[in-house]
């Protein structure tokens, strides 16, 4: 198994929760990314988007990631649904020592997930003219290139947290 395991996926997929569950099983430090910018920034992500802007935002995203890959080891990282896509994170972790992993879930499971805190996430609060459903669709088809960069890809509909990462674990060793 490798050293530094790396979270992608949409908003909703489950990384956080996934995460912690899958460093406990295997020993490693949990960190995510959105949480330790909100820590670093003293600011909540919605915070940091009204006050500063998106670029601003994936300007520290990029920062941060580059640095907990290149100085940390032992540890499962969390990172934004966008994460991969901007910057060219997702070269950030293509590394021997990184493997990264896609929770992949389906639009009908990511709209249940997400419409119940949507402001919580940023990027949704500003929807007009397109469905929530339609928004989802469109930017998984955008981002489904970086998402697919993973080493492995692990569809989670209907599946318990318990049982993806059982899942990844047996992929991985």
């Amino acid at each position: 198994m490798c050293d530094k395991l790396i979270l992608v996926g949409y908003m909703g997929a489950g990384k956080s929760t996934i995460g912690l569950l899958l460093a406990q099983k295997t020993a490693k430090n949990f960190l995510d990314l959105d949480q330790i910018i909100t820590k670093n920034e003293g600011k909540s992500i919605p915070e940091i988007f009204a006050a500063n802007g998106e670029l601003y935002f994936r300007k520290l995203e990029h920062q941060l990631l580059k640095e907990i890959v290149e100085t940390q080891s032992n540890f499962v990282l969390s990172l934004g649904g966008g994460t991969p896509c901007y910057a060219n994170n997702h070269l950030v972790y293509q590394r021997a020592d990184c493997s990264a992993i896609y929770l992949k879930a389906s639009i009908e499971t990511l709209l249940h997930r997400v419409a119940q805190e949507p402001e919580k996430r940023p990027l949704l609060m500003h929807i007009a003219d397109e469905s929530l459903e339609d928004f989802i669709a469109k930017q998984l088809f955008e981002r489904s290139y970086y998402y697919n960069q993973a080493n492995l890809v692990i569809a989670v509909d209907h599946l318990s947290p318990e049982q993806i990462t059982t899942a990844i674990s047996q992929q991985l060793a």
